[in-house]
């Protein structure tokens, strides 16, 4: 019986075909998933472990798990003397020891700045972290290796001297609290010669853009103290000889006895296998996991398939089935046959997929393209990447046939002698319809009452959603689930009915349209089988692009609402020029460059508020740049403009007819004794150090010009002028030009940045650069949803092509007949390509009606916490996969159509 299943499969090769594809697709991608999922845990443990340099073992805390606080203070107060390097460097074994210390650094060349995290050298180069890509490795005194991108931006190169200094002392220095009669806050920092460029090819400071190498007394005293057997260390890197293990194991037992209490040392390989079972589940990351989801969701595409396929060849078959139960096959004989033959098929298809899926993660791995985010990936073999993807493909292929082999049981002998009816007219159950219209209805019910108890949180009434906002969240899902579940299943019901309602209107298009939406209805199981398969597809792209286009949009509404200027670059060394430079930035469609001063006032209630004055030439200048209703105010001498919510609390701030600035302007703040001194001379605004303001505010609902101060009041630029008040910063607001189709927001943003990236303490912030994020953040993510659902479709339309296929087959003695009678080939083929579009883009609008749906649902779920819900119905992304479905269904239609007409019409009446 095996003997001859082959040479029925060798006989139907060409329809096994399809299906076999669509094995091959969803086997390759689940392969593909295992390898990928190696790959990250690769990438992950090098990553984790690429601190380590060359170090294969690690000096570090043992476990701080049962500790009390004073053992927890001992371990985290260890010095570089505690671990007796120079014994540990005498051990036998022991080629090179490198203490772990790290420190942010600003560097200087002259008047350009460069921030960079430091780490500690080593004797060796083999033992750093990272490659010295010219010069050396800082051994003597006074030696710094700085990373390539820093030295291109303070344009030193190899022999040049830079000046180092601590981030800490730095911001001391600049704010000048704490720091009063204490020169060592504001020290100049320290002179040190660069004697290299470091690269970090395996990104083990990737968050910091790579990382400078600081000679042991240079990182001494950038962490403020005078000797670097002082230094503070928990972790030591070890390069030890590990060609003979037992020996390296004695030289590590030597090692432990000399160590602090409470610290071991540990190997490499014990570290990356930690790191790859902090993130995994048993042998399975969570990246894995989540993409075998999108694995499995395109095998269950490819059952419908693959079931398609396989209750066609039962039927085509009816009557060599019959012959082989007159000659004396059982039942069971021909169940075995149809179940070996789709095992076959699934082993054949599953291989050829894994092949498939190894050939693409290795051309990943090669391309380099995972380098942008940071990662380098290499293809790791392994025996689930082989197993699981050929197993689950046998079994899914097997279990889509089961069907078919049920209906292969049920010919009889007598059956040899009728003839082959191929066209399934069976009714779909009524349990299948009784269970799908429960499923939508009660799906439908928890829908709506996660939306009613979303409704009632944002009106501020009582509700279930400001108790358990998880479960209301959940209960939306799981109605969204069970609704698509119920319409999957009872597709067979409505399906078919909407296509014929469909192409009864296609039909007054011609003869073409009126035989293409005759053929449609005589096979309504398997017409509603393709649509589902292709329905899946497409409702869970549209779900995912309109969630997106919903999230970037109300989060952009929300951030128009909590701020009223585009972008905003605030710092004491901020000067004119800079300034200039980033207005003349494209897409920067108006800015002001104004002088500041943080200045204390209290409100009518009494309460202390820090504000942010800014000086400005008018309020017509100010309407340039923010987004707030000004009309009827002024800014002139005495008066101020005043925000009308604070941006700390986000309420009413409460003012009088008149509020009093002051500011303390003596040497703590100003810097320097001079200047307190010729401040106290001007016009009775200031008195024994203090400056004050006092002005009648008018008050405005603009908001959040920036975060860090309570408010942010605008006067007269005058009173900057003439000695009202004391700048000590600047500030830039700008305006962008959201239209500009010459440059993204990221561009801006990052171009601004660059403006101002010679000053270290300019901050660039606001909502454009939130909103960059934002966007740039759900691009990605959508990005990557519509990629893995896309082979879910793309088996979904190998099923519209086989599903034509096996309609050409069935109707081969129908199409020779309108051959005969008229038809021409060109009609032929049309209406085959009428009947591949209904099928397409029928299931594909009802896909994108419900995902537009589920993606109006889960945005007002998630984001009417943060403003209010934007419900947009995203065109492009809809309309790219009608277009594909359409366009995929015409190509589908191709091979069917030439096989149909190219049989003249007396030999196909003939073979019929």
């Amino acid at each position: 019986m095996f003997s001859i299943t082959v040479k029925l499969m060798k006989k139907s090769a060409r329809m096994l075909i399809p299906a076999g594809i669509a094995i091959l697709i969803g086997t390759a991608f689940i392969a593909a998933t295992f390898l990928f999922g190696n790959a990250m845990n690769d990438s992950l443990a090098r990553q984790t472990t690429a601190q380590l340099g060359g170090a294969n073992y690690v000096i570090s805390v043992d476990s701080s798990e049962g500790l009390n606080e004073q053992e927890r203070n001992d371990i985290y107060t260890r010095t570089v003397n505690d671990f007796q390097l120079d014994r540990i460097r005498a051990t036998e074994g022991v080629k090179d020891v490198r203490v772990e210390s790290s420190s942010s650094v600003t560097v200087a060349n002259g008047d350009k700045h460069a921030s960079s995290y430091a780490i500690t050298t080593a004797a060796q180069r083999d033992l750093l972290p990272v490659s010295i890509i010219q010069g050396d490795q800082p051994v003597d005194g006074n030696e710094i290796a700085l990373t390539k991108s820093v030295a291109d931006q303070l344009g030193v190169k190899v022999g040049d001297s830079v000046t180092v200094n601590s981030r800490t002392a730095q911001a001391v220095a600049s704010t000048g609290y704490g720091s009063a009669g204490n020169d060592t806050a504001a020290d100049s920092g320290m002179t040190v010669r660069v004697v290299g460029i470091t690269e970090d090819p395996n990104g083990a400071y990737a968050y910091y853009g790579g990382a400078s190498v600081l000679s042991d007394n240079v990182i001494t005293a950038m962490n403020g103290i005078d000797d670097f057997g002082k230094l503070n260390v928990y972790l030591v890197y070890l390069d030890i000889d590990d060609a003979d293990q037992p020996s390296a194991d004695a030289t590590v037992k030597q090692i432990d006895k000399l160590l602090p209490k409470h610290f071991t040392v540990q190997s490499r390989a014990a570290m990356e296998e930690e790191s790859i079972k902090s993130v995994s589940k048993g042998d399975t990351s969570i990246t894995t996991i989540f993409l075998l989801s999108f694995g499995i969701l395109a095998m269950l595409v490819a059952a419908l398939v693959i079931a398609n396929t396989f209750q066609v060849l039962v039927a085509q078959r009816r009557r060599t089935l019959a012959l082989l139960r007159t000659i004396g096959a059982n039942k069971g004989q021909l169940y075995v046959s149809v179940l070996f033959e789709a095992g076959l098929l699934g082993l054949i298809a599953s291989m050829l997929g894994v092949g498939l899926g190894i050939g693409l993660m290795a051309a990943l791995c090669q391309s380099g393209l995972m380098k942008a985010t940071g990662m380098t990936m290499r293809l790791v073999l392994s025996w689930p990447a082989f197993v699981v993807p050929i197993a689950f493909g046998i079994a899914m292929t097997v279990i889509a046939s089961l069907g078919s082999a049920r209906s292969a049981t049920a010919v009889t002998p007598l059956e040899a002698l009728r003839p082959i009816e191929l066209n399934d007219t069976r009714r779909a159950g009524k349990i299948r319809a009784i269970l799908a219209g429960l499923l939508v209805l009660v799906g439908i019910g928890l829908a709506a009452f996660s939306a009613w108890q979303m409704n009632e949180k944002i009106a501020g009434h009582d509700s279930l959603a400001d108790k358990q906002y998880p479960m209301v969240l959940l209960a939306a899902i799981a109605g969204c689930a069970l609704i698509f579940l119920g319409l999957v299943l009872s597709a067979t019901f409505w399906l078919p009915v909407l296509m014929r309602g469909v192409g009864a209107l296609v039909a007054f298009a011609g003869p073409s349209a009126k035989v293409a939406h005759a053929n449609i209805q005589k096979n309504p199981r398997r017409v509603a089988a393709t649509g589902a398969a292709l329905l899946i597809g497409v409702t869970l792209v549209s779900t995912i692009a309109t969630g997106a286009a919903s999230a970037k949009q109300t989060m952009n509404e929300a951030l128009t609402t909590r701020y009223s200027v585009d972008m905003i670059a605030a710092g004491a060394d901020m000067t004119s020029k800079q300034a200039d430079e980033a207005a003349k930035i494209k897409g920067i469609k108006d800015s002001i460059y104004a002088p500041t001063r943080m200045m204390s006032m209290k409100d009518a209630n009494g309460k202390d508020l820090n504000v942010l004055i800014v000086g400005v030439d008018g309020v017509d200048a100010l309407r340039k740049v923010v987004r707030a209703d000004l009309s009827g105010v002024t800014i002139s001498g005495d008066s101020v403009l005043m925000p009308k919510y604070s941006a700390a609390t986000g309420k009413d701030i409460p003012l009088g007819k008149s509020v009093t600035f002051t500011s303390d302007v003596s040497g703590s703040q100003t810097g320097t004794a001079d200047a307190a001194a010729s401040d106290t001379e001007n016009d009775g605004g200031q008195s024994d150090g203090v400056q004050t303001l006092t002005l009648a505010p008018q008050k405005v609902d603009y908001r959040r010009i920036s975060a860090n101060y309570a408010a942010v009041a605008f006067v007269d630029a005058g009173h900057f002028t003439n000695g009202d008040v004391k700048a000590n910063g600047h500030i830039m607001l700008m305006r962008i030009d959201a239209e500009s189709a010459d440059t993204t927001l990221n561009d801006v943003f990052t171009n601004v940045q660059n403006a101002f990236s010679a000053s270290a303490d300019i901050d660039v912030s606001g909502p454009v650069a939130a909103r960059t994020q934002w966007e740039t953040m759900i691009n990605g993510m959508m990005a990557l949803l519509v990629g893995l659902i896309a082979v879910a479709v793309l088996i979904a339309l190998v099923g519209v092509a086989n599903t034509l296929s096996l309609s050409v087959i069935e109707r081969t003695r129908e199409s020779a007949t309108l051959r005969a009678i008229g038809m021409t080939r060109g009609q032929l083929r049309c209406s085959l390509a009428v009947e591949a579009l209904l099928l397409s883009l029928v299931s594909g609008v009802v896909g994108v009606v419900l995902g537009t749906l589920f993606g109006w649902l889960g945005s007002y779920m998630v984001f009417s916490l943060y403003g209010d819900t934007v419900f947009p119905f995203e065109w492009t992304t809809n309309g790219a996969v009608l277009g594909v479905a359409a366009l995929a269904a015409l190509l589908a239609s191709v091979a069917p159509a030439r096989r149909a007409v190219k049989t003249p019409p007396v030999e196909a009446l003939a073979e019929a």
